[in-house]
C-alpha cells in the first residue's frame, strides 16, 4: 500500500513530465507575438500549486507563512502581509493611515495626499475612497517619476502624506522625497508594484517608506496569478493593515490559531460586554482582501527565480537601450538616477514633439510586426472619465503628464524574452525609421 507521501512524489514526477511535454515554444520572427509581459514559470510552480491543493487548506496556511517570510528576508523588512492584489495592497496601505489607533497622526477626510496624475488608477483611487484630497505634481519626462524638485512647493497645512510610485521599476529620487517627508512629518507610501528588486543606493525600494505595496499580477516581476503585499517595518501599521484586510477585526491571530494575545476573553472593547471574544471584535470598517494558500504556493516557487528574473530584465533593457540610442533625436529614452539600480518593468519611450511622426504611427507599425505595446497606464488620470468629478488640487501644472498621455508608450523586457526577441524588436525600430527615410 502506498502512503500519501509516496503518492505526492508520484504526482510531482508526472507534473514535471507534463510540463516538459507541453512547453516547447520556438520563436519565429514575424510570426511569434512578442508580449510586453507574461508569466515565467516551470514545473516547480505547478508542483507547489498541486501540493497546496492536496492539503486543501485553501485560505492562509503554510505556504502563505513561508512566502511572507522569504519575501521579508529578501527585502530585509520586518513585516509582509500577503493580499489578493496590488490594488488591494494600495487600498490597505492608504486605509491604514486613517486608523483611530494612530491618534493625532491619523489621516482624516479632507486631508491632502501628494501624488502624481501620471499613474495607474489604483494609486490615486484609495486616496479618494478614504475621503482624502489628492494633490497632483508633475512628472519628469524620461524617468516618469514625480518631479522631486517641485514637491516641497505642493505642501499645504492640510498635507499629511505622500503616495508615489517607482514608475515602471525606476526608483524615484528618494533622497529628496524622504528629506521632505521628514521635514514636514508626512507619512510616505511607496507604490512598489512595478519595482520589485529595484534598488536605491544599494537598498531595495519598498523599504524606505512607512508603508509600501507590491503586485503579483502576471505582468509583474513575480506572479501569484492575482496577488499583492503590504510591506512595513512598523508593527502597529502592519496590524492595522491586517485588520483592514481581515474584515476590520481587532484580532491578529493567524488563520487556524486562537488567543495569540493571551487575553481573548479578558478585555473590554468599546460598548461591548467585558470579555467579549476578541476574535469577534471589530476596530475598523474593513474588507476581506485575503489571498489563498494556493496563490502563495506559486509565489514561493517564483521567489526562488526572482534574482534571475531581475538580472534578465536588466540585461534585456540594456540591450534595447544600446540599440535605440541612435534614435534619440526622435525618441526620449528612459532616464534613471545614478543612485538607482532599476529592476525594469518595461522599456518606456516618448516620441519627441515635432519629430515628423506620431506615437500612433510607431506603435501601429510595431503592433503590425507582432510587437505588443502599451501606454503608460492612465496617462493623465484627471482626463479619465471615472475621475472627472473628484476633488483635487494641482501644483505647478501637468505639462509633462499631458506629454506622456499624448506621446509615451512601452515595450517589454520581461525574462521570457531572449536575445532573438530583443534583436527582432530592435530591427523593427530600424525598419520603421528606414521606411520613413529617417537617418540615425
Amino acid at each position: 500500500m502506498k502512503n500519501t507521501e509516496q503518492i505526492r512524489k508520484a504526482i510531482n514526477k508526472n507534473i514535471k513530465e507534463f510540463f516538459q511535454l507541453r512547453e516547447k515554444n520556438k520563436f519565429l520572427p514575424g510570426r511569434t507575438f512578442i508580449n510586453y509581459a507574461g508569466r515565467c514559470y516551470n514545473e516547480k510552480e505547478l508542483i507547489n500549486l498541486v501540493d497546496a491543493s492536496l492539503d486543501f487548506w485553501l485560505s492562509e496556511g503554510r505556504f502563505t507563512a513561508a512566502f511572507e517570510l522569504k519575501l521579508k528576508i529578501f527585502l530585509k523588512l520586518k513585516h509582509c502581509l500577503f493580499v489578493n492584489s496590488g490594488s488591494s495592497a494600495n487600498l490597505l496601505a492608504m486605509s491604514a493611515l486613517t486608523s483611530p489607533k494612530l491618534g493625532d497622526n491619523r489621516l482624516r477626510p479632507g486631508d491632502e495626499v501628494i501624488t502624481t496624475a501620471c499613474c495607474f488608477p489604483t494609486t490615486v483611487a484609495p486616496i479618494i475612497q478614504n475621503g482624502l484630497i489628492p494633490v497632483f505634481v508633475d512628472v519628469e519626462l524620461g524617468s516618469y517619476n514625480i518631479d522631486a524638485d517641485v514637491l516641497e512647493g505642493a505642501i499645504s497645512k492640510k498635507t499629511k502624506a505622500i503616495f508615489i510610485a517607482h514608475t515602471l521599476g525606476n526608483p524615484c529620487d528618494l533622497d529628496k522625497v524622504l528629506r521632505i517627508a521628514r521635514k514636514y512629518n508626512l507619512w510616505l507610501i511607496e507604490d512598489n508594484c512595478d519595482a520589485l528588486g529595484s534598488k536605491y543606493k544599494g537598498k531595495y525600494t519598498g523599504t524606505f517608506g512607512d508603508l509600501a505595496t507590491l503586485s503579483f499580477y502576471p505582468a509583474h516581476h513575480i506572479t501569484t496569478g492575482e496577488g499583492g503585499a503590504v510591506l512595513t517595518n512598523n508593527l502597529i501599521l502592519n496590524r492595522i493593515a491586517a485588520s483592514f484586510r481581515d474584515w476590520g477585526r481587532d484580532c491578529w491571530c493567524k488563520s487556524g490559531k486562537d488567543n495569540t494575545c493571551d487575553k481573548r476573553f479578558n478585555l473590554k472593547y468599546g460598548k461591548l460586554p467585558y470579555g467579549y471574544d476578541h476574535k469577534y471584535v471589530y476596530s475598523h470598517i474593513g474588507y476581506n482582501l485575503k489571498a489563498t494558500d494556493l496563490q502563495a504556493a506559486i509565489g514561493l516557487a517564483q521567489l526562488e527565480k526572482l534574482p534571475s528574473f531581475i538580472s534578465k530584465r536588466q540585461k534585456n533593457f540594456q540591450i534595447l537601450h544600446k540599440y535605440l540610442k541612435s534614435f534619440e533625436d526622435y525618441l526620449i529614452l528612459p532616464q534613471w538616477l545614478k543612485e538607482a539600480q532599476p529592476s525594469w518593468f518595461c522599456f518606456p519611450l516618448t516620441v519627441r514633439e515635432g519629430c515628423g511622426f506620431s506615437r500612433e504611427a510607431l506603435t501601429g507599425f510595431l503592433e503590425s510586426k507582432k510587437i505588443q505595446t502599451r501606454l503608460i497606464f492612465a496617462g493623465n488620470i484627471l482626463r479619465q472619465p471615472a475621475f472627472a468629478g473628484i476633488k483635487y488640487r494641482i501644483f505647478g501644472g501637468l505639462e509633462n503628464t499631458d506629454q506622456v498621455m499624448k506621446n509615451s508608450f512601452f515595450i517589454g523586457v520581461y525574462p521570457k524574452l531572449g536575445n532573438q526577441e530583443i534583436s527582432y524588436m530592435a530591427e523593427q525600430f530600424k525598419g520603421f525609421f528606414s521606411q520613413r527615410r529617417i537617418k540615425k
